[in-house]
């Protein structure tokens, strides 16, 4: 169970992982000693799970964001392990999720241009029998975030 302290935490740390150990025990009100501890023990317990670095789209000219809708009319195990591996495999999806209702699967794709996502696309038909295939592009991103809220923890 996560205290205020830990939620704290885990706030600072997903805006700034860099942060300094000395600040963050400041930020929550703990020497560095309990401070380092309650970090550990978010991490030997799976609260945190990695701790990254994260990249300019623009300037990794992967600046076009593509959400792509997927049905299929394949709905067993061998089909699935087949489908998830190839697509795992395509680096410009960095989402993937299998879904509830009228949609089968969604990826989040990002590439520089039309042209890229083209390939992309022909990769996709080519891993497995696919249904339908929608793409739509993103045309402003309003709001992207990675930290997620700790309120509920």
């Amino acid at each position: 169970m996560l205290d205020t302290v830990d939620r704290k935490i885990l706030e600072l740390l997903q805006v700034d992982v860099t942060l300094p150990l000395a600040a963050l025990a400041e930020h929550v009100n703990l020497t560095q000693t309990p401070c380092w501890r309650r970090v550990q023990r978010l991490e030997t317990e799976g609260y945190i799970t990695r701790r990254v670095a994260l990249c300019d789209p623009v300037k990794l000219n992967v600046g076009v964001t593509v959400f792509v809708s997927i049905k299929t009319r394949q709905h067993n195990a061998k089909w699935f392990d087949q489908f998830a591996a190839s697509v795992s495999a395509i680096p410009e999806v960095v989402e993937f999720y299998r879904m509830s209702g009228d949609i089968d699967y969604l990826l989040r794709v990002v590439v520089a241009d039309i042209a890229g996502y083209d390939l992309v696309y022909k990769k996709l038909i080519r891993s497995a029998e696919l249904f339908d295939v929608s793409s739509s592009f993103a045309m402003e991103q309003i709001k992207y975030t990675t930290a997620l809220p700790v309120s509920g923890a």
